[in-house]
């Protein structure tokens, strides 16, 4: 059974969408001439300028942020000048056996699962656009969608670490700090959900020979 031939995109019948209020133009004839949205006036472009170089700087910017963010200690606790450090993994497993499955679960799926799988996912995507695979494109934009709108939920831990530094403050009985772990962890964060929006999802439909030239 043969494939179908590919729907024509935007790109193909020389339109495109503005980013900021979704407003369709035509695209001018000459390739270097800028175009601006009729609507809104921000800056039109039909694909985004060394797109692919520069979310994988941000993707491996992230994954080498990824390990010391879960070697280095998060926080550390002064229970009465007992001090003891905690790493993210450290601090799930004692959930877990505090009998906080619910919890420890949440905090490991939102803190060390989900940016390791955005960061592999981007990773997926990038070489998919540079061997510009024909096949299996819905599934891989909705892969796209679905980074783009967890990202936000993996600063779980540093929302948790400051609301416990905020009120775990019993002067010589009991303090919580942050530490270098802490800082480390919300560049992950940061770095990947820079990472997903500069990703361009419409090279993605992009056709063999076109998808080729982005990066």
């Amino acid at each position: 059974m043969t494939p179908p031939p590919p729907r024509p995109t935007a790109k193909a019948h020389q339109l495109v969408a503005c980013e900021s209020c979704g407003q369709l133009s035509r695209l001018p004839k000459n390739t270097k001439e800028s175009l601006t949205c009729p609507t809104c006036g921000e800056r039109v472009e039909s694909r985004i300028d060394r797109m692919v170089s520069r979310t994988w700087a941000l993707v491996l910017t992230g994954m080498m942020l990824y390990i010391p963010a879960n070697l280095f200690p998060i926080m550390t606790l002064d229970m009465m000048g007992n001090a003891q450090a905690d790493t993210i993994l450290s601090g799930v497993i004692q959930l877990f056996q505090s009998g906080m499955w619910a919890i420890g679960l949440l905090v490991f799926c939102a803190s060390i699962v989900v940016p390791l799988m955005k960061l592999i996912g981007l990773a997926y995507l990038l070489i998919s656009v540079q061997r510009a695979k024909p096949n299996r494109k819905r599934d891989r934009t909705r892969l796209y969608r679905a980074i783009e709108s967890i990202g936000r939920w993996s600063m779980l831990d540093v929302f948790l670490l400051s609301i416990l530094v905020a009120v775990v403050n019993l002067g010589q009985i009991a303090t919580i700090s942050p530490e270098i772990g802490a800082v480390f962890f919300a560049a992950v964060v940061i770095v990947t959900m820079f990472a997903a929006n500069t990703f361009d999802p419409r090279v993605l439909w992009d056709s063999a020979e076109t998808a080729t030239h982005h990066g």
